[in-house]
């Protein structure tokens, strides 16, 4: 397959990258593939998401989620542990920077419905990086690290229906920012990189109290380059 230039460079990086992914899930459709060599791939499908992922005609990926769908543990009571939203994955190395940048745009029906970007280690360990609707169906920027047990973030309000999620790595600190605008970015939350070497990074989408939910993804990007300011994600 080959781009002209009709087609913008974030369109082309969004097309390389889902015709990998789909190739790497085991697409029945034969693709070309593209001429310039593709350095990031979904290789991994959690929860049936390869069976609800579809592909609009302008390369958009549309994840699905069930009923009931989520990622967290409650750390009080009463008890809640689930682990069964659709997640498509890839596993990135970890002893080297990297930066993972994704446009989402949820269906925030009700409360909780979110679309995300993940950093997965087990069922037991793993960050959830969601553009959320709160229980007063404000969408926010939210947050949760798990290991064991969740803590859980509610971060800024966000009046939008899409917006940027970026994670970087320099291998010794993580930060987590979004933008509105994909060039102007606001800083969440920076932690220690205490993961493995081999760490999984992609994509979900929940509705832990709905019946259900879709989240597009779009203009994703991936490299082995950290952001040079944590403060700025920049």
């Amino acid at each position: 397959m080959g781009f002209s230039t009709v087609y913008p460079d974030s369109m082309k990086n969004t097309i390389y990258l889902l015709l990998a992914s789909l190739a790497a899930l085991g697409c029945s459709h034969k693709i070309q593939a593209p001429a310039e060599p593709v350095a990031w791939t979904f290789t991994e499908s959690l929860h049936g998401a390869r069976a609800q992922m579809t592909v609009a005609a302008n390369g958009d990926i549309h994840l699905s989620a069930g009923a009931e769908t989520d990622y967290f543990i409650e750390p009080g009571s009463p008890p809640y542990e689930k682990a069964n939203a659709p997640l498509l994955l890839r596993t990135v190395d970890n002893t080297r920077p990297f930066t993972f940048t994704v446009k989402t745009t949820p269906v925030h029906t009700v409360k909780y419905d979110a679309g995300m970007a993940f950093l997965y280690v087990s069922d037991k360990e793993w960050l959830k990086f969601a553009f959320e609707a709160d229980e007063r169906m404000n969408k926010r920027i939210v947050t949760v690290k798990t290991n064991g047990f969740s803590d859980d973030n509610n971060h800024d309000v966000v009046n939008s229906p899409s917006v940027f999620l970026k994670i970087s790595s320099d291998t010794r600190v993580v930060g987590f920012y979004y933008s509105t605008n994909g060039r102007q970015w606001q800083l969440v939350r920076v932690f220690k990189n205490e993961y493995p070497a081999k760490l999984k990074l992609g994509i979900g989408s929940q509705s832990p109290a709905g019946q259900g939910n879709q989240s597009i993804f779009e203009d994703m990007s991936f490299s082995e380059k950290s952001v040079k300011d944590f403060r700025m994600g920049e």
